[in-house]
């Protein structure tokens, strides 16, 4: 059987709204004001995460990459992922905004790559000026949280869904650096179908916009080809409760068993697939499941 029939008919996935458009434009005016961009990535889905427009508007701007949201990511692949963004070039911290892990790393990393620009100011006798940063990022990837960690208050707006910053802000971080906030913004168009499902799957793309049952197969496929022990951990399943051996009836069935032993039933004991599926998304997205990621370092 080729890998095409064994495959989920393939699913399209697509959310541009007019205000990302407006975005990319006004973060291309501002970078004229900025010394150093922070790329926040989430650490499950490096690449995918990186948003192609926004980088190559920043291509020419000190960077650092910071691979967000670690505590849910396999701690192995972590490292690996920041040994391959120091090999393109790039500063990269492995952090956690929620718990504040790897935060104090950002400052000393900006002070690092401005410090021969700032000794250049001094001699000029310009002393006092703010180094200005931007931070860059998809929806959902944690940036309102790893402001307010920087800024030791609330300054930004957190919320769990994506797309909730919505207006530019400078926000002071410390005596001598100014961080310049921007909306989440994605792309037109998704390069693969893998990275669209992979922003689907980490909830970078909305709920409202994607078909929850037809993604939580696609997510069970992977784990169960990649993270099977942590899933049937999770769930108390096994593969005896599977009797198919053609994948995508295997996948429907390991949903079922999942719902069957979770609870999620419909009257007469049918299996309710939204709900089960919304369960499965939400124990991936908050790590119940486990430490997993989404890509392997190439």
């Amino acid at each position: 059987m080729s890998n095409e029939e064994k495959s989920f008919p393939k699913t399209s996935i697509n959310w541009y709204p007019g205000h990302m458009a407006k975005t990319k434009r006004q973060i291309e005016q501002d970078l004229k004001l900025i010394d150093v961009v922070i790329e926040i990535l989430d650490a499950r889905i490096p690449l995918s995460s990186q948003n192609p427009d926004i980088g190559n508007l920043i291509e020419k701007k000190k960077r650092i990459v910071l691979l967000n949201k670690s505590d849910l990511a396999d701690e192995k692949k972590n490292i690996l992922w920041k040994k391959y963004f120091e090999q393109k070039g790039a500063s990269c911290i492995i952090t956690n905004s929620n718990s504040g892990d790897g935060i104090k790393d950002i400052l000393k990393e900006i002070e690092k790559l401005m410090s021969d620009e700032m000794e250049k100011q001094k001699e000029k006798g310009r002393i006092g000026k703010n180094i200005r940063i931007m931070i860059v990022g998809v929806p959902n990837v944690g940036k309102s949280s790893l402001i307010n960690r920087l800024a030791k208050k609330n300054s930004a707006v957190v919320g769990n869904k994506p797309g909730v910053t919505k207006q530019k802000q400078w926000i002071r971080i410390a005596s001598n650096i100014e961080l310049l906030d921007t909306p989440g913004v994605l792309w037109p168009k998704f390069e693969s179908q893998d990275v669209a499902l992979n922003l689907a799957y980490t909830g970078t793309i909305k709920d409202d916009v994607i078909d929850d049952a037809e993604i939580a197969c696609y997510l069970l496929k992977y784990l169960y080809n990649n993270y099977k022990e942590m899933l049937f951990e999770r769930y108390k399943v096994n593969d005896e409760d599977i009797n198919s051996n053609e994948e995508n009836e295997m996948i429907l069935e390991l949903m079922e068993q999942i719902g069957k032993k979770r609870g999620a039933l419909l009257p007469g004991g049918i299996i309710d697939q939204e709900k089960t599926a919304r369960l499965i998304l939400d124990d991936f997205r908050t790590g119940k499941i486990g430490r997993i990621t989404l890509e392997n370092v190439k």
